[in-house]
C-alpha cells in the first residue's frame, strides 16, 4: 500500500477538495447506523476525500454495531474514500499493538491519544511503516475543556499542546511520503484559530485535522494558515452540518469549494 500523504494528496488534487465528513449516526436520531452511513457515503462521495467513521456512536449498539463499523468503512473505501476511523485510542505499548491491528488496515489511518507518551504511540507508527496508513495525534482539540490540560504552562513557559506538537514532528519525521507530508498527522480544532497557525508553524510536515468546523462554531476561513505546507497538508472534518442537511450532496459540495478556494 502507498504511503497514506501520498494517497491523500493525490485525492485532494483529484477531487479539488480536503473535506472530511464525520459519519456520526447519533443513536437519538439515527436507528439504523449502517444504512444511514451508506447513504451519506452515496451522498458525499464525489465532494470528500476522506469519511471519519465515530466508532462510539456504533459501539454503543454493541456486537451489531461494531459489525456496521467495519461494514461502513468497507463501503467507504469500495466508494473511493479515504477511511480516518475516530478511535482516539492510547494505551501501554501491548495495548496499543492490539489496537493498531484492530483498526488498521481497516481503515486507512485513525486518530491517536499521545497523551500516555511515544511508547504509546510507537504501535500505531510502527502500522503505518507496514500499512501505510497514517495516524492523527490528538494535540489541541476542539472542545472547550480542552484548556483543562492542554493549556497547561510547562517550567520553559510553553502550553502542553505545545511540547506535544514537537513530539508529533519528532515521531513523523522516519515516515515522509514522496511528497514530503509525514504519516504522523495531528488533531487540531478549528475552534481555537490563534492555535492552528502556530501548530502549523511547529508541524510542517504533518497533515493538520481540523475538527470543529459547522456545529461547534469554526468557519472554513478560521483554518486558512493550516495551508500554508500546500494543499494536501490540511483537511477539514465537519459531520452534523452534512450528515443532517437537507441534502448532504449539496452541502458538501459547498463546503468542498468553499475550503479548495480558501486553501489556495
Amino acid at each position: 500500500m502507498r504511503h497514506f500523504a501520498d494517497r491523500l494528496a493525490d485525492a485532494v488534487e483529484q477531487k479539488r477538495s480536503q473535506l472530511v465528513v464525520g459519519l456520526d449516526p447519533f443513536p437519538d436520531r439515527v436507528s439504523d447506523p449502517l444504512s444511514f452511513c451508506r447513504g451519506i457515503v452515496d451522498a458525499v462521495a464525489d465532494y470528500a476525500v476522506a469519511v471519519k467513521p465515530q466508532s462510539a456512536f456504533f459501539e454503543v449498539h454493541g456486537a451489531d454495531g461494531v459489525r456496521a463499523f467495519e461494514e461502513t468503512c468497507a463501503y467507504a473505501r469500495a466508494a473511493g474514500l479515504l477511511v480516518i476511523a475516530d478511535v482516539k485510542r492510547g494505551d501501554i505499548p501491548t495495548t496499543a499493538e492490539a489496537y493498531a491491528r484492530a483498526f488498521i488496515p481497516l481503515a486507512d489511518a485513525v486518530t491517536v491519544n499521545p497523551y500516555m507518551g511515544g511508547d504509546s504511540v510507537e504501535p500505531f507508527i510502527a502500522a503505518c511503516r507496514r500499512e501505510g496508513a497514517g495516524i492523527f495525534c490528538l494535540v489541541k482539540t476542539s472542545n472547550a475543556g480542552s484548556a483543562d490540560v492542554q493549556d497547561l504552562e510547562l517550567a520553559d513557559g510553553r502550553q502542553l499542546w505545545q511540547h506535544v506538537s514537537q513530539l508529533v514532528d519528532t515521531w513523523g519525521r522516519d515516515v515522509l511520503g514522496e511528497n514530503g507530508l509525514s504519516a504522523v498527522g495531528a488533531v487540531v480544532g478549528a475552534t481555537y484559530p490563534k492555535e492552528v497557525g502556530a501548530i502549523r508553524g511547529l508541524l510542517p510536515r504533518s497533515v493538520l485535522l481540523l475538527l470543529g468546523i459547522g456545529a461547534q462554531g469554526a468557519k472554513p476561513k478560521d483554518v486558512v494558515p493550516a495551508f500554508s505546507a500546500g494543499r494536501a497538508s490540511a483537511l477539514v472534518s465537519t459531520s452534523r452540518t452534512v450528515i443532517f442537511a437537507d441534502s448532504p450532496a449539496a452541502e458538501a459540495r459547498r463546503l468542498a469549494a468553499e475550503i479548495w478556494a480558501l486553501s489556495g
